[in-house]
């Protein structure tokens, strides 16, 4: 009988966590996602830089959880960005690699009846909008207003050639909606800009609302502002040019990006907003990108191409101030997104996702799934129209960085920097992986992508 006392206190405070769950599954937040472009995993004060200060997101993270095991689907711009809007692998909505402007160097069509994240808010009385770089798609039935965004402000393209004159090859690809439009100013700052204009009207409503937030930085070319790029090279009179140019886009960019969650904030909307922040894959280190410790960088499989900086924040529901090494990836902010808002996900959608939430509000969790799958397909003669891959289970990673060499495993348990190969040392391993490897390439091949 004494025993029954010492649990009410732990049945009270589960008692009080189903409560304040279900009541803000009575009232579902607003849903802000913002994706930047290539940023690396070390290029943010808060993940180790030494020479960038990135005081907002650094204060983003401490108000709510920062990951250090978040990955992307896929280590270039439009598969992860499929893969984040569907909760799929992206080769199953066909989207293997980057959607271009030409259409003989093009290697992606997003299926028509892929389900998307904006669609099922929306029908769940969300009003949503797209602000920033699209990159899935340039012609009906492949803009945001085709595919369950209210309304779209931003640049349908890939890669700007130039942040002020928002140009590619020579095409203008920004638009209001399906409007062309000709605005001055630098990128990150018209979607700032735009960003905070649609949370101001949209706090005015009754209804919530789902932003996904896209900034074409740090994404070549490096061009920022000027008063920025001073600022940087006063700070850090020996910095190198060109890590100077790139580190004054990305303080530029958190700035930015700051100016955002003010605006929830002023606009009384900071409680009620679920933020995440992600990249899109690793930084470009060619043109002085910092992925930490980790090995290569954008357009590879090896860790420093996937994975990513990444955050989420709720205001009273995720503890602030938490590290959690949990492993992600970016298809998973589709169902944690739905869950947050009370919408069951449905079996006919087919995702490849799953929520991180109960991770997110302190709960224990299995891990996600037992296989983590990425793949790129890319052509020039470095891919020739193939693919390279990589698929994870555990600590054990198999990939094949190069159509033209050989598959390589590594245990990153001992070897985080992917230096020892262990393709001849673990034959079991390597051949399960293998097996598994080419097992999803065969469902992948049911989805045509061009």
């Amino acid at each position: 009988m004494n025993r029954f006392p010492a649990l009410l206190p732990r049945l009270s405070l589960m008692i009080l966590c189903l409560i304040s769950f279900r009541t803000l599954q009575a009232a579902p937040p607003n849903i802000l996602i913002i994706v930047v472009d290539d940023l690396g995993y070390g290029d943010l004060s808060s993940y180790g830089a030494t020479d960038l200060q990135s005081p907002h997101l650094d204060q983003f993270f401490r108000e709510g959880m920062r990951f250090t095991e978040f990955y992307a689907n896929c280590p270039v711009c439009s598969p992860t960005r499929a893969a984040i809007l569907t909760g799929k692998y992206q080769d199953l909505v066909g989207v293997p690699g980057v959607i271009r402007t030409h259409a003989n160097n093009s290697w992606g069509n997003l299926v028509d009846d892929a389900v998307m994240l904006p669609t099922v808010l929306q029908q769940a009385g969300y009003n949503t909008a797209c602000i920033g770089k699209w990159h899935l798609g340039l012609e009906d039935p492949d803009r945001p207003n085709d595919r369950g965004f209210d309304h779209f402000h931003g640049f349908l393209g890939d890669m700007m050639d130039d942040y002020y004159h928002h140009r590619r090859h020579e095409q203008n690809y920004m638009r209001l909606n399906n409007e062309t439009i000709n605005p001055e100013g630098h990128a990150t700052d018209l979607f700032t800009e735009w960003a905070c204009h649609y949370i101001n009207e949209q706090s005015k409503q009754e209804s919530p609302f789902f932003l996904y937030l896209a900034y074409n930085a740090p994404h070549t070319p490096i061009q920022p502002r000027e008063d920025w790029l001073k600022r940087v090279q006063e700070r850090e009179p020996n910095i190198d040019e060109g890590r100077a140019k790139l580190v004054a886009l990305i303080e530029h960019l958190d700035d930015g990006i700051g100016e955002v969650l003010n605006c929830l904030d002023e606009a009384g909307q900071t409680e009620n907003t679920l933020v995440f922040f992600t990249s899109d894959n690793g930084g470009q280190l060619n043109v002085g990108a910092n992925n930490g410790p980790l090995r290569d960088g954008k357009q590879s499989v090896y860790e420093g191409g996937i994975k990513i900086p990444a955050g989420v924040r709720w205001v009273g529901q995720i503890p602030a101030g938490t590290v959690s090494d949990f492993r992600i990836l970016t298809m998973d902010i589709f169902p944690t997104a739905c869950e947050a808002a009370g919408i069951d996900v449905k079996d006919d959608w087919n995702l490849d996702a799953a929520s991180f939430l109960p991770t997110c509000i302190g709960e224990n969790q299995s891990e996600l799934r037992e296989l983590w799958f990425f793949r790129r397909r890319e052509g020039g003669n470095r891919y020739g129209g193939k693919t390279i891959e990589a698929v994870r289970r555990g600590n054990w990673k198999l990939l094949q960085n190069s159509p033209f060499e050989p598959l390589e495993l590594y245990n990153l348990e001992n070897d985080p920097l992917e230096q020892n190969n262990l393709a001849e040392k673990a034959p079991r391993i390597f051949n399960e992986l293998s097996a598994a490897l080419r097992q999803e390439l065969q469902r992948y091949g049911t989805v045509p992508w061009q």
